[in-house]
C-alpha cells in the first residue's frame, strides 16, 4: 500500500494553469461534479471515484475489490471480454478501472464524436458487468501471479511489514491485493457482492475536463451512474497508529537492503499543513537539494536516491520515507536519517532554504495541469481531499504565508526522531 501512496503523494504539488475556471455541476439526479470546459480540441477526460476501495473488505475477503475492479472490463451486457475490448478500441476510447485502499477509480477519455457510444459502453461496465466465471478465473490467476512475484520483492515486503506494524487489525494493515490464500478462496458471488458494496451513489466524486458543457455532463452522469445502488458498504473507522519506534529487520537474501521509515503525520485540513509541506520538501522532497539527498547520497554515497512524503489517507496520516542501500551501508544511512530528523527540529531551516522552497513550490505549480487528463484527475482528487473549489487560486498564497516561526513550531510538532520506525528488508551489516 505504502509504495502506491508515494506516487499519489506527489499530487500535493500538482499545479494548475492560472486560467482554469472550475464549474460545479449537479446532474438532474443529484450527482455533483467539477468541470473545466475546454473546447479547443474535440476531446474529454472524465474521472470518477468511489470512496472506500479495499478498505471496505472483510479480512477473509481481502483482494476482492481489486479482483472485481480488474474484471469490470472483462465483459458487460451482451459483450464478452473480447467484444468489450473490440468495442472500446473501435471508438478510440481509453477506459480503465483501478482500486486502492480508499477508492475505486474509473477513468475515461474519448473524442467528442464518439462520446455517446463511449458513455454507453462505460455504463454497461459500471451497471451491468458480466463477471463471467471464466473471466473471474483468468483475472484471479493474474492476481495470484502478481502476489507470488511480490513475495520475492523487497519493496513489497517492506511496505507490507510497515503497514502491519502501524495499523493493527484495520484494513490498512494488509495489502488490498489480498493474499494467495484469500484470493484463491474468492468466488464469483464475492465479486458480485463487492461490486454492489463499492460502486454506489453515496460515495461518488467526479471531475471532467474538455469539450463538454455542464448540461451535457449532467445528463451523462445520470446515464452512467443513476442505476447504481443508492448506498454501499459502510466506511471503516479511523485507523489506529500503533507503529513502535526502532528498527525491524526482515531477513532477505539480497545484496541491497530496502528501507521504509516513518512516523505519524499531519492531516490535510490541519492549519499547520503548509508549514509541514514546506518542511517535508526541505528535508526529503524530490529535488537534489533536499537535505537527505545531500547528506545521504551526495556527501556519503550511501544510496542512489532517498525521499520523504506527507501521506494523507482517509483514515490515517503519515510522514514516510524510502531508500535502498547496499547491505554494508544501511546502518550508516539510518544514522544519517535520524540525525537529519533531529537537526530540522533543533535548527529549523535557513531563510534561504525557506525562500528557495517557496519559489520552487509556487513556480512549479502552473506547470502540471498540461492537459485534460491531468486536470480531471487532480480535480477529482481535490474533491476527495475536501478542498474548496477555489483552492487553485489560493494555494500559492498559503505557501507564501508560511513564516520562519511557523517552520520552527511545526518542525517541533511533526518531526520526532525518537518515534521513527525503520523496516529493513535485506541482510544489513552491523545492525
Amino acid at each position: 500500500m505504502i509504495r502506491a501512496i508515494f506516487a499519489a503523494a506527489l499530487l500535493l504539488a500538482a499545479p494548475v494553469r492560472a486560467e482554469i475556471a472550475i464549474q460545479e455541476v449537479i446532474s438532474p439526479g443529484g450527482i455533483k461534479a467539477w468541470l473545466v470546459e475546454d473546447h479547443g480540441i474535440p476531446f474529454t477526460a472524465l474521472e470518477i471515484r468511489f470512496r472506500g476501495g479495499s478498505s471496505l473488505e472483510a479480512p477473509e475477503k481481502r483482494g476482492v475489490v481489486n479482483l472485481m475492479t480488474a474484471t469490470l472490463e472483462e465483459g458487460a451486457g451482451e459483450m464478452d471480454s473480447k467484444g468489450f475490448a473490440e468495442a472500446r478500441d473501435a471508438l478510440a476510447a481509453g477506459i480503465s478501472f483501478n482500486s486502492g485502499a480508499d477508492s475505486v477509480a474509473v477513468s475515461a477519455k474519448f473524442l467528442t464524436e464518439n462520446r455517446d457510444q463511449v458513455v454507453e459502453l462505460l455504463r454497461e461496465a459500471l451497471v451491468n458487468p458480466r463477471f463471467d466465471q471464466d473471466a473471474v478465473d483468468r483475472v484471479r490467476e493474474q492476481v495470484l501471479s502478481n502476489l507470488r512475484s511480490n513475495e520475492k520483492d523487497p519493496g513489497t515486503i517492506a511496505s507490507e511489514k510497515f503497514d502491519a506494524l502501524a495499523f493493527g487489525d484495520h484494513p490498512y494493515a494488509t495489502s488490498g491485493d489480498g493474499t494467495i490464500e484469500t484470493v484463491t478462496r474468492l468466488t464469483r458471488d464475492d465479486v458480485i457482492a463487492a461490486h454492489k458494496s463499492a460502486l454506489a451513489r453515496d460515495r461518488i466524486y467526479v471531475a471532467a475536463s474538455g469539450d463538454i458543457t455542464a448540461e451535457e455532463l449532467g445528463k451523462i452522469l445520470d446515464r452512467l451512474m443513476g442505476e447504481l445502488p443508492a448506498t454501499g458498504a459502510p466506511q471503516p473507522g479511523e485507523a489506529p497508529w500503533l507503529l513502535p519506534p526502532g528498527v525491524t529487520l526482515v531477513d532477505f537474501p539480497t545484496p541491497q537492503s530496502t528501507v521504509f521509515f516513518g512516523e505519524a503525520g499531519i492531516a490535510r485540513d490541519d492549519p499547520d499543513f503548509f508549514p509541514a509541506f514546506i518542511l517535508n520538501e526541505v528535508i526529503g522532497g524530490g529535488r537534489f537539494t533536499a537535505r537527505l539527498m545531500t547528506e545521504v547520497r551526495e556527501k556519503r554515497g550511501l544510496t542512489y536516491g532517498i525521499g520523504t512524503y506527507i501521506v494523507n489517507m482517509d483514515h490515517a496520516d503519515m510522514l514516510l520515507g524510502h531508500f535502498s542501500a547496499s547491505n554494508d551501508k544501511v546502518a550508516e544511512a539510518i544514522k544519517v536519517v535520524q540525525a537529519e530528523w533531529g537537526r530540522i527540529v533543533s535548527e529549523g531551516v535557513t531563510p534561504e532554504e525557506l525562500e528557495a522552497t517557496k519559489t520552487y513550490l509556487t513556480g512549479s505549480y502552473p506547470l502540471r495541469f498540461d492537459g485534460n487528463g491531468p486536470i480531471a484527475s487532480i480535480l477529482v482528487g481535490m474533491q476527495m481531499d475536501g478542498m474548496p473549489i477555489d483552492y487553485i487560486t489560493t494555494r500559492n498564497a498559503k505557501v507564501e504565508a508560511v513564516t520562519m516561526e511557523d517552520i520552527r513550531r511545526v518542525a517541533a510538532r511533526l518531526f520526532k526522531p525518537e518515534a521513527l520506525q525503520f523496516v529493513v528488508v535485506g541482510k544489513p551489516e552491523g545492525m
